[in-house]
């Protein structure tokens, strides 16, 4: 049986969970609540201001100096997970981290640079990715990008989930978590809502589990929303809030082996323009 270490393309940059509502909202035209999941060994920086680059606020791996998730103080923002396929990623192959990373560091437009991406996905082992701005005044689309089959497309009003396979796969994961957003979008969204979304630990039947080649017992273990483990789990769970007055709220819960919180509740509120 593969250890997460040994399963390497789905271990890297992995974030195993976002979801998240686009004018769904009348006070808030983009949520979104994610969990990244990895192996608690690798190096990562929490959520912070980049010392080379002040403007994004992101977490850092510190292995291939990309990120999982971030956004800059002008609203630009960024988000990827892998696509498990239950095969080792080459060694030949690029960093997935790199492309939020550039995305935030870089002055292209959502929809050039997913068509960029797409046309060099091969570089790549299997990835989601949305960008865009995420400013109220509709400036700029959000976009869904990956290299496995789908073309660059962007997104309208709704509610959408991803996980570690195309986006709003009917995963467990995926429906229960879309379903809570829904729910919450009823009344007054909070960072504290939104990250309660994501600590669910439950396990699906056996029946409703994916096959994603790496065998029933990881599929098991993949399966909740929220992972705990001795070596691989849930190490940071993010809730972002920008309301239509471009007030950003993103807020950062990191974790440690077995699930234990590291640290307090890291979070940073602006006003982008």
């Amino acid at each position: 049986m593969k250890t997460p270490n040994e399963t390497a393309g789905q271990s890297l940059y992995t974030m195993c969970l976002i979801v998240f509502a686009i004018d769904s909202h009348p006070r808030y035209p983009f949520l979104l609540a994610a969990n990244r999941d990895e192996r608690y060994a690798r190096p990562t920086q929490s959520l912070h201001a980049w010392s080379d680059a002040p403007h994004i606020i992101a977490g850092r791996d510190l292995e291939a100096g990309g990120t999982w998730l971030g956004i800059a103080r002008n609203g630009r923002f960024a988000a990827i997970t892998n696509i498990r396929e239950g095969v080792q990623r080459a060694a030949t192959q690029r960093s997935r981290g790199a492309l939020t990373r550039d995305f935030l560091l870089g002055n292209q437009s959502a929809a050039e640079y997913a068509q960029q991406v797409h046309r060099e996905g091969e570089h790549y082992a299997g990835f989601n990715l949305l960008l865009g701005s995420l400013l109220g005044n509709g400036s700029e689309a959000i976009y869904y990008c990956s290299n496995r089959g789908e073309t660059p497309r962007a997104l309208g009003r709704g509610i959408y989930g991803l996980s570690n396979d195309s986006l709003d796969t009917a995963w467990p994961k995926v429906i229960g978590s879309k379903a809570e957003l829904q729910t919450l979008l009823k009344g007054e969204p909070s960072a504290d809502a939104l990250l309660n979304i994501l600590a669910d630990t439950r396990k699906p039947l056996d029946s409703e589990l994916p096959d994603t080649g790496v065998g029933l017992e990881l599929e098991r273990r993949f399966s909740s929303r929220f992972i705990a483990s001795d070596d691989y789990g849930t190490r940071a769970s993010t809730a972002l809030l920008i309301d239509r007055d471009n007030n950003i709220e993103l807020s950062e819960q990191n974790f440690g082996s077995g699930g234990a919180p590291i640290g307090e509740l890291i979070t940073y509120r602006w006003a982008a323009s």
